[in-house]
């Protein structure tokens, strides 16, 4: 990249999106050629129409650009002097030049990022774009208005209105109204997106059936702690102190949400279970059951439903046969919170996934005897500095977050796979000791499809994979014992029977075998025909290349899916608003259900 001044870049990106934006306006396809490489990828997050998709290949970016432009309108694309310059970046192993930009259409204002490998500055051809992302940053509102920060500015002292207090009890008690949207789960995912709908002016309830706001976080193993780094974790709005220490506690976290309402104002119902609902559709809106704390029902009738309950939601239990001969106690990982009351005595850990590893650590470290049962290969990567390599630009805290989520959220899912592949190739020759270490002591590695790490096992499956922050240490070293599954030949009342003929005995069995993805409760809280309507939800879709029914329209009118990491909450709870808002002002039709 020799050569290059921060004004030989932000000269090529503004020329290159100058170009853009001519044809567009002349609809010119040859033009619109000519800017984009054969190899190219659009990603368009509800940018230019409200699509959710990435296209790849030439020639169908040019004729979905083409006809998607043309219909929304788009126009006006300059260089978006306000947020992050043109930079120099290398993606999968090559060079190229970022730059944000800024576009309208006839529902709004979009932004976006541009790609594309430089040429020498010396040189008469031009760049031509690899990758572009545009999505929806502000829409054209008339009847919702945004929330505004400011507090009865008169000091009206007036008895028939109330305080701050009365008024916020009021809004929150839904006495004689009825939610906009409900949210169903109350952790990061479901506050970042009741949050999104507030500051558009949409009416958002968030009930979950814990006692206490945060105790999704606080009630699990004592030593939990957040496996990366805060940086990424920031929840919209209000990011974390400076003095938050690098590895968020549980509980800190737990404190953290609990406080992260009551400061946005967020409407929230604790021992509020959600029981089902049923959709209007001449009313176009649910019938949904909430029993509460005293055992009543209560019905709301929202035009929304956004279920927020992870993508780790219910425990799965694995088919393990002989399991019922075992006299001894039998947990799902999700039930152990505390190690303490294993002290001194025989645990058998199944899985070799994070909360396998951080439970068998956790009763290890309160003196229990721990073995791990292995019954797949498991990627492991060092928390320090491995794992954060691959959210590594959130480690420069010199960017604004706004920005990283910009540059973040811009990457197709094949260049993402380019650069993992990389980061992975270096991952495993940075931990290259602990992971000899593990294989010597017969504990089966992979490192993900085609070598591409952890974030993308994530996307496809919810796990896979493990931190190390000090278990693997512990099995390399024989602290805490590893058996493989298939060496096992049958549960006995007081343990395992090896195929070996050897015993293993065991007063705990923890099931750490994960858990359902989202669909699985479908059927249970809406019945057969809506979850078919729905399908799959989480894994990445091959048509799409994005992740399925995930923070857009399902197939289900009004019914909405979030979860994943705090950074995919942060970042993509601002699309499914903005898409929530679009369907109530009738810019964005809702699906045709089918039965």
């Amino acid at each position: 990249m020799d050569g290059f001044t921060q004004r030989n870049i932000e000269e090529i990106a503004a020329d290159w999106i100058t170009a853009l934006d001519c044809a567009f306006s002349a609809q010119d396809g040859s033009a619109l050629r000519r800017l984009f490489a054969s190899d190219s990828y659009w990603r368009n997050i509800c940018g230019i129409t409200w699509s959710f998709a990435t296209i790849s290949g030439l020639e169908d970016i040019i004729n979905a650009l083409l006809a998607r432009g043309s219909d929304a309108k788009a126009r006006n694309f300059e260089l978006f002097a306000e947020r992050h310059p043109p930079r120099l970046n290398t993606v999968g192993g090559e060079d190229v030049i970022e730059a944000v930009l800024r576009f309208e259409t006839d529902i709004g204002i979009g932004t976006g990022v541009v790609r594309f490998r430089p040429v020498d500055p010396k040189n008469a051809s031009k760049p031509v774009a690899w990758s572009l992302m545009t999505a929806i940053e502000h829409l054209n509102l008339n009847k919702y208005t945004p929330i505004q920060n400011e507090e009865d500015l008169n000091h009206n002292r007036s008895t028939e209105t109330g305080n701050w207090l009365d008024r916020r009890n009021q809004e929150r008690n839904y006495d004689n109204k009825e939610p906009d949207v409900l949210i169903v789960g109350g952790g990061h995912a479901g506050l970042a997106s009741a949050v999104e709908l507030k500051q558009l002016g949409l009416d958002a309830l968030v009930v979950d059936g814990m006692k206490r706001i945060g105790d999704n976080w606080r009630l699990r193993y004592h030593s939990l702690k957040l496996h990366n780094v805060t940086s990424v974790n920031h929840l919209p709005y209000m990011p974390f102190p400076k003095n938050f220490p690098r590895y968020i506690p549980k509980d800190k976290i737990a404190n953290w949400l609990e406080s992260y309402v009551e400061h946005m104002e967020l409407n929230f119902w604790t021992e509020t279970c959600f029981e089902g609902a049923e959709y209007n559709e001449k009313s176009e809106r649910w019938n949904a059951r909430l029993k509460m704390a005293d055992g009543s029902t209560r019905l709301v009738s929202p035009a929304h439903i956004i279920m927020a309950t992870s993508v780790s939601g219910t425990p799965k239990y694995p088919n393990i046969p002989t399991l019922g001969l075992f006299d001894g106690t039998v947990l799902h990982s999700s039930q152990l919170n505390d190690g303490s009351a294993w002290s001194g005595k025989k645990a058998l850990v199944f899985g070799t996934g994070t909360s396998a590893h951080d439970i068998a650590q956790e009763l290890f470290a309160n003196g229990a005897n721990v073995t791990m049962v292995q019954r797949s290969p498991t990627m492991v990567v060092n928390v320090e500095p491995s794992a954060q390599l691959y959210d590594g630009a959130y480690l420069d805290l010199s960017k604004r977050t706004e920005d990283l989520d910009l540059f973040n959220s811009s990457f197709p899912v094949s260049l993402i796979k380019a650069n993992h592949k990389l980061i992975t190739a270096k991952v495993r020759k940075n931990d290259q000791p602990i992971l000899d270490a593990l294989e010597k002591r017969g504990f089966r590695l992979e490192f993900g499809e085609d070598d591409t790490g952890w974030p993308l096992k994530y996307r496809t499956r919810g796990g896979g994979y493990y931190f190390n922050a000090g278990c693997s240490d512990l099995i390399a070293n024989g602290s805490i014992g590893l058996i493989q599954y298939h060496n096992i030949e049958q549960f006995e009342s007081s343990g395992i029977q090896m195929k070996d003929g050897s015993s293993k005995l065991a007063d705990l069995a923890v099931l750490a075998t994960g858990y359902h993805p989202p669909a699985h409760d479908l059927p249970k809280y809406y019945g057969q025909n809506v979850a078919d309507r729905v399908g799959t939800v989480w894994n990445v879709h091959p048509e799409t290349q994005e992740i399925n029914n995930m923070w857009v329209q399902t197939g289900q009118p009004g019914l909405w899916f979030t979860g994943g990491s705090f950074s995919q909450c942060r970042i993509y709870s601002k699309y499914l608003a903005r898409q929530i808002l679009g369907v109530e002002l009738g810019l964005l039709k809702k699906p045709t259900p089918k039965n």
